[in-house]
């Protein structure tokens, strides 16, 4: 048993499914995923990626409203620069694959179990955008010492910039 699920199952000793998620209500009950299970896939994701330089491997897992997850892995470049993001690919293979909205929530895991891996800003802003296709506010689960963490992607990007905020004008 990984070290992230004997912490979960701890916490909800101690405290219920609640203080395992922090804040906030169940998530199993409103993702239809346990929020480990989710984690899980973003670790093993993290597993294949390419970072040969940082050595920092970090897997994300989109869960769908039809149930269905999409993972991708970092992919470092010696251009720095050129690097890509985990959340960044597998909102691109969602969207290569036609999905176009129904994000339910996001994970997003190191190689290490106990690390806590935040999206970065542009990954948020990635996210956000797949996210505003359907209005949704998805959860993004990150993996903390206490157990599985949540927030909504509105909380972690407030006042984001989105299709909404362009002015499209008809000439």
């Amino acid at each position: 048993m990984a070290v992230m699920d004997r912490q979960y199952r701890a916490a909800q000793r101690r405290g219920g499914r609640t203080a395992a998620l922090g804040r906030g209500a169940a998530m199993s009950s409103t993702l239809g995923v346990e929020p480990a299970s989710l984690l899980s896939a973003a670790r093993a994701s993290a597993a294949t990626a390419y970072a040969p330089y940082s050595g920092f491997r970090v897997g994300a897992a989109l869960l769908f409203s039809d149930g269905e997850i999409v993972t991708a892995a970092n992919v470092e470049n010696a251009s720095y620069g050129l690097s890509l993001c985990a959340e960044t690919l597998a909102v691109g293979a969602a969207l290569a694959s036609g999905r176009r909205g129904g994000l339910v929530a996001v994970a997003v895991a190191g190689a290490d179990e106990c690390q806590t891996v935040q999206p970065c800003g542009r990954c948020r802003q990635v996210l956000h955008e797949l996210a505003s296709l359907d209005s949704s506010d998805p959860a993004v689960i990150t993996d903390s010492p206490d157990g599985p963490q949540r927030l909504l992607l509105s909380h972690l990007l407030p006042h984001a910039f989105g299709p909404d905020s362009l002015v499209i004008r008809a000439d």
